[in-house]
């Protein structure tokens, strides 16, 4: 994927706004924190995942697309490269996010449309 395909995707999503988080590009849905890029550090996005056992499957899985660093080690995230994230994959841990932090009336709002 390139930064603009993640960007239009993050978009994509119900109430999602552009922001700035740490210097770098960040999401929020209705001003809660969504997810934010790593473009100057190691070109990634940040995901957040149900559990670290997920985590650890994906960056065994794939270690090209997938990794950490020690900032996370104690948290349900993980870093997925732009480049060699799978599209599909992404866009759907990022619907499973957007439901868990979106405004329950905004996910009502969506899933009635």
């Amino acid at each position: 994927m390139t930064h603009e395909e993640v960007r239009a995707l993050l978009l994509s999503f119900p109430g999602v706004e552009d922001g700035v988080s740490y210097g770098e590009p960040s999401f929020k849905v209705a001003g809660k924190f969504f997810t934010w890029l790593r473009p100057k550090l190691d070109d990634s996005i940040v995901v957040h995942l149900d559990n670290l056992d997920e985590r650890d499957l994906l960056i065994e899985m794939d270690p090209d697309a997938f990794h950490f660093t020690d900032h996370y080690r104690d948290y349900p995230i993980v870093l997925a490269r732009i480049a060699h994230v799978d599209p599909v994959w992404l866009k759907a841990a990022l619907w499973k996010r957007w439901r868990k932090v979106a405004p329950k009336r905004l996910v009502k709002a969506h899933d009635a449309a």
